[in-house]
């Protein structure tokens, strides 16, 4: 069982891990963390914050990263506190676990780090709950590995999240069966529906994405079982310092959390999961 502050359980109900992509700021993070927090109130769903400080793997040495780890840690922690809401967030070096878990709620291993050793373990020896995203050159059976490094370091309170898988050049397809592989593991499942329309370099530059198609995907997830969904929202997405083109605004994520809570549940009762 993964609990996350001090009220939420994974499993117990549907979970948003939501936010923008990027950290941009200490008022961007706040309207979106009050934005997500109120919806979430409002349709009885369990709500952490995701943000990360640092992006450091950017498709151009050119796009903004974040504000660096100093700053973006000082703006999580000012929406733990002054939100009462747990908070996720990115770590991309071993050498940072330690420091980010005393401030945050979770912490995520990036897809394309999840098979790095040395994260795995300082982040499992954290103690904190870890979401590893499946890379998207791995088949979901070979994320067994990473989830028994973490394990070994004594830590149990591990998810895998689902984002698309490679298909040829500048784009990603999902493989639903990944959702219920993933969870014969004994991990609670997450589907990331807004990097899993991502396409990775499109834009030349910068990658681009496929936002039309964020609701069927998160639907189908919800129907073959999760526990979590994984959203990107940014109520100016054409702004968004970061994978704006798959970001939700409000106005869709609302449609899009109303959908998968109804099939959440009705998966869930028809599966007779707890």
């Amino acid at each position: 069982m993964i609990k996350i502050g001090p009220t939420i359980t994974i499993g117990r109900k549907l979970t948003l891990f939501g936010g923008p992509c990027v950290a941009e700021g200490p008022e961007l993070c706040l309207e979106v963390a009050t934005y997500l927090r109120d919806l979430c109130r409002e349709l009885d769903i369990q709500y952490v914050f995701k943000a990360s400080y640092d992006k450091a793997n950017r498709s151009s040495g050119n796009s903004r990263r974040g504000p660096g780890m100093a700053e973006g840690l000082e703006i999580l922690a000012r929406i733990r506190k002054e939100l009462e809401l747990p908070v996720l967030t990115d770590v991309h070096e071993s050498t940072e676990a330690a420091a980010v878990a005393e401030v945050v709620d979770v912490l995520q291993i990036p897809a394309f780090l999840c098979r790095q050793t040395d994260l795995l373990l300082a982040c499992g020896r954290t103690g904190k709950p870890v979401n590893i995203k499946k890379g998207q050159f791995m088949a979901p059976e070979d994320m067994r590995g990473a989830v028994e490094k973490v394990r070994s370091t004594g830590n149990d309170q591990i998810m895998l999240t689902e984002r698309g898988s490679s298909f040829g050049y500048h784009n990603l397809v999902v493989d639903m069966r990944s959702l219920p592989t993933m969870r014969a593991m004994g991990v609670p499942v997450v589907f990331d529906a807004t990097h899993s329309v991502q396409l990775p370099g499109g834009l030349g530059n910068a990658s681009g994405g496929q936002r039309d198609f964020i609701r069927p995907l998160a639907r189908a997830a919800a129907a073959v079982g999760i526990d979590v969904l994984f959203a990107e929202v940014h109520p100016r997405p054409e702004q968004a310092w970061s994978d704006g083109p798959n970001s939700l605004d409000f106005n869709t994520i609302r449609t899009v959390l109303g959908e998968v809570k109804e099939i959440y549940e009705l998966e869930r009762h028809q599966s007779n999961r707890p």
